[in-house]
């Protein structure tokens, strides 16, 4: 399979768009039309991961961090990053990152962390706001299902884990149709009016531009009468982290032996217990300290995350629980999220998890 045939379904699911401004997922080393005819799966393309990758015949490495996240200004092999970058490079080896993008889509890294705990009810934790708008458009009536049916075939109408919707009220339009016009319905130097719909449909900005095309294309009128505005909605498909029940309460105790067993964790550091039950779970896979206030307002009795730093342990106030099990603890099974994606959509290629551990921390037990 060419490489771009591969990133193009990844990023069907996870947009590059939705990713953080600091990031830089995508394809770092490579090209996309070379043919691959296996990948190797991990969270941190190092070195040990390419040289099992050359070992394997894996053509490409897919990571959920990207192996650079600023630009290199020489590449002389004095760190990690130029050794990897140097041997991918001479090994003819691909390497793309899909990272912050897949965390913040529904299905992505956070529901995995989600489904390993059993949680139920899920819904992202913080949903991203400026990302939708409205379309108004206006229409004769005998032509208005046909535009409406272009416009949601090109993803317009989408809200949540609905599609095809639209509000449409009915009005008369007037127009005056000059000598240089080709008017569909009236006659040319007259005013005319018309029985019309207003169509209302919400799409997500990017798709303004194949929205627009749509409608023009669809549009019965020489001239098309539209509106658009951006909306401040939340976008309940796109955020960060995500939030749940467990299927019945659990003792504190119990549900830190739930986590360190569904986790593959060796440890949690974790603020003060409050001697009540758990019920409702908060979490982001990685770093997510930000989302403590989030986690607070929603209700939940734990927050589950990673790289909290020391002074930000006090901010539970006895409020909440934190839980920190590891960066590369609380993301781990997303090689498995993005192995399974691969092999649904493509049943004959091959889709390998590393098997080296690139956990850069370790524990010391005494």
């Amino acid at each position: 399979m060419k490489i771009r045939e591969i990133i193009g379904y990844l990023e069907s699911l996870a947009p590059p768009r939705y990713q953080e401004s600091y990031d830089n997922s995508g394809l770092i080393v490579g090209d996309p039309n070379r043919e691959v005819s296996r990948a190797l799966v991990c969270l941190d393309s190092i070195e040990s991961v390419i040289d099992e990758a050359i070992e394997k015949g894996c053509g490409l490495v897919i990571a959920h961090h990207p192996i650079v996240f600023k630009g290199l200004k020489r590449l002389n092999g004095k760190n990690y990053v130029e050794r990897v970058v140097i041997k991918a490079i001479k090994h003819d080896i691909a390497i793309y990152a899909i990272h912050t993008n897949l965390d913040n889509v529904a299905h992505g890294v956070n529901k995995k962390f989600a489904d390993r705990l059993g949680l139920q009810n899920q819904r992202i934790l913080s949903p991203k706001s400026g990302l939708l708008k409205k379309l108004y458009t206006y229409c004769p009536v005998e032509k208005a299902a046909d535009v409406r049916a272009a416009l949601f075939e090109v993803g317009a109408g989408q809200i949540g884990k609905y599609d095809h919707c639209s509000f449409n009220t009915a009005g008369k339009g007037t127009f005056r149709a000059g000598q240089a016009a080709d008017p569909y319905v009236g006659e040319k130097g007259k005013e005319h009016s018309e029985q019309e719909e207003k169509i209302e449909v919400i799409f997500e900005s990017p798709k303004q531009s194949a929205v627009l095309r749509t409608l023009i294309a669809a549009h019965p009128y020489e001239e098309v009468a539209y509106d658009i505005v951006g909306l401040e909605n939340q976008h309940h498909q796109v955020g960060s982290g995500m939030i749940g029940s467990l299927p019945e309460g659990l003792s504190e105790q119990a549900f830190f032996e739930l986590l360190l067993d569904r986790m593959g964790a060796s440890c949690i550091k974790h603020t003060a217990l409050l001697d009540k039950d758990i019920s409702t779970v908060a979490l982001c896979g990685g770093t997510g300290s930000f989302l403590l206030p989030k986690a607070k307002s929603a209700g939940a009795d734990v927050f589950v995350t990673a790289d909290y730093k020391y002074h930000e342990f006090f901010d539970a106030e006895d409020q909440i629980i934190i839980a920190d099990i590891g960066h590369f603890e609380s993301e781990q099974f997303t090689m498995e999220l993005l192995q399974e994606l691969l092999r649904e959509k493509f049943s004959t290629f091959a889709v390998l998890l590393t098997e080296k551990n690139t956990n850069p921390v370790k524990y010391f037990h005494r």
